[in-house]
């Protein structure tokens, strides 16, 4: 180990709040969103899947800005925008499909 390396703490930082924050927003994504695009999919669905398709498009903007900013990982953060953007679509979908085929009344009175 280069001298250099000991003790080093270069990133712990960001890579320890870029964790943190990874939790938060998969619970938030999973908790609200797609349970409310589910429960009112009979009158809402069409406007909260808008704006998933706005998300993905802000997020892909993220990723490939993010790439360009770090080339050595770009692989990496490249893999992880695209699972985690496939996986929360198939949420949506699944919510709103479920949504849809659900006889039970939505939460939101109009």
């Amino acid at each position: 180990m280069a001298l250099t390396e000991v003790g080093s703490t270069r990133g712990n930082g960001v890579a320890f709040l870029v964790a943190a924050g990874i939790v938060y927003e998969i619970i938030a994504a999973n908790c609200s969103s797609p349970q409310t695009t589910e429960l009112n999919a009979q009158t809402r669905a069409e406007t909260l899947m808008k704006w998933v398709h706005l998300g993905l498009g802000q997020s892909a903007l993220f990723i490939g800005a993010a790439c360009l900013f770090d080339r050595t990982h770009a692989a990496q953060i490249l893999a992880g925008g695209l699972l985690a953007g496939t996986l929360m679509y198939g949420l949506y979908g699944h919510a709103k499909t479920s949504g849809l085929q659900s006889g039970e009344p939505g939460t939101e009175q109009w």
